[in-house]
């Protein structure tokens, strides 16, 4: 509730101002030939991220398909709608339902406490004793790694438009972002995260050291193995340039979006590439704020960067950011609902790489 009520606020800033004939009227004059090819744009990043997710799952579970990561990525956009960040632990799920059983030798011990149970307890049921390749642990750690390359990939963009657009851009991230948030942390917050820090180290060296005594212990100690071998998998992936050259491709994408929204309004036509790639990084830092779906968050952080570094009108800005969500809001929509939909009717097992 609390992150929609964020969303609600930043939307009304937003549009407070918009004069709705003149929104309109930018409307009919944009060319929606570049909005079609933003959505297709978003389709083939969409492709791409199942492509390089499904590389990293590959030393976990060979058989992880094509399909079932691509459907699992559109499950997880649609499900950050309902709640934010909600969609990584969808797709995780998704991905654990789909992963093949493991073998007898991948499975973990039995521990203490159930072979130490009475010989008249029920037999589990079949549900319960199936283990995967891909658990859920696991593929969470894959997760990790993923979304881990991806902001370092934002980060190096933002890190080079600041060093070599520092008059273009610097002062909107040092009057508009930084400065803000320096703001509205008072130093004393510091010493709390350090004293949270403290007792996080002092409780996980307890729960390493007493893992063998309490079975609640050695659980969580599992997961945490789990997702530690779901980020190393990136080290045991046979054809890491794939991966790099997904990520490349990905992101190329993003910029593709970002500048035919761009090229579609006539207000902006006299902006070029690096400007694209600016609007995308301030776009990039908008999904990340918890918001579901990013609504409110996209636009006003979009809408104040076009109105700080270029002057273009805030009434204008809003018009840019509205397109460029929502048209990737609806793409999101309709992949995840035929994502869905498809999963629901086809049950059937297709070939291993499908």
């Amino acid at each position: 509730m609390v992150s929609v009520a964020i969303a609600a606020v930043l939307l009304y800033f937003s549009f407070r101002e918009v004069k709705w004939n003149h929104f309109i009227g930018a409307l009919q004059s944009c060319h929606w030939g570049y909005i079609m090819l933003s959505m297709a744009a978003s389709i083939v990043a969409f492709w791409f991220r199942g492509l390089r997710w499904r590389e990293i799952l590959l030393p976990i579970d060979p058989s992880i398909r094509r399909r079932t990561t691509f459907n699992a990525v559109n499950i997880g956009y649609i499900a950050n709608f309902v709640f934010p960040r909600i969609g990584e632990f969808v797709r995780c799920g998704f991905i654990t339902k789909n992963s093949s059983p493991a073998a007898p030798s991948d499975m973990a011990a039995p521990s203490a406490s159930s072979s130490s149970s009475s010989p008249s307890s029920p037999a589990p049921s079949s549900r319960e004793i199936v283990r995967k390749k891909a658990s859920y642990d696991k593929v969470l750690g894959t997760v990790v790694l993923e979304r881990s390359w991806d902001m370092i990939v934002m980060f190096c963009f933002l890190i080079a438009l600041l060093v070599f657009k520092w008059d273009d851009f610097g002062t909107f991230f040092v009057e508009e972002m930084w400065r803000p948030i320096a703001r509205a942390v008072d130093f004393s917050i510091w010493w709390i995260v350090l004293g949270l820090m403290i007792l996080l180290g002092i409780a996980v060296w307890r729960i390493v050291a007493a893992r063998e005594k309490n079975p609640f212990f050695g659980k969580i100690c599992g997961v945490f193995s789990g997702l530690w071998q779901g980020l190393v998998s990136f080290a045991r992936m046979k054809n890491k340039w794939h991966f790099l050259l997904y990520t490349l491709i990905i992101w190329a994408m993003y910029w593709l979006m970002s500048a035919s929204t761009m090229w579609a309004l006539p207000a902006l036509g006299a902006l070029g590439p690096a400007d694209a790639l600016f609007l995308m990084v301030a776009g990039s830092l908008g999904w990340l704020v918890p918001v579901p779906g990013g609504f409110g968050a996209f636009h006003y952080i979009v809408s104040l960067a076009l109105s700080a570094i270029y002057g273009i009108p805030f009434e204008q800005g809003i018009v840019f950011a509205t397109l460029s969500h929502e048209s990737q809001a609806i793409t999101m929509a309709l992949c995840g609902g035929a994502s869905y939909l498809y999963e629901a009717l086809h049950k059937e097992s297709l070939p291993a790489g499908d």
